[in-house]
């Protein structure tokens, strides 16, 4: 059994995180951070789950660029392909469900 607080979970560094769950190779991760990540294409689908704090989360598609604001709650399902990233307005604890080693 485990529990983790994720309001109380800070890291070292942005987008540090902790393990939650390993389930065949898809990972579950809690991740803090208070700065932007990169852009990128995960190698599988991602699910990301705004815990605390709001995410801006710009995406890609068909040449365009848009943005969804991600308040504590919303969940982002980024299908294969999907270009995106997310920038943290301040603090930001987020749950990320993804392929293991994905980006």
């Amino acid at each position: 059994m485990k529990v983790v607080r994720a309001r109380e979970f800070t890291a070292e560094r942005a987008w540090g995180a902790t393990d939650i769950a390993n389930f065949g190779g898809v990972t579950t991760r809690l991740h803090w951070t208070d700065q932007p990540y990169k852009w990128h294409v995960n190698d599988g689908e991602e699910v990301f789950a705004v815990l605390d704090g709001v995410v801006e989360m710009k995406v890609r598609e068909n040449g365009n660029e848009r943005s969804i604001r991600l308040e504590a709650g919303d969940i982002f399902h980024a299908h294969v392909g999907c270009e995106h990233v997310a920038h943290p307005q301040g603090e930001a604890r987020i749950l990320v469900i993804e392929k293991e080693g994905s980006v």
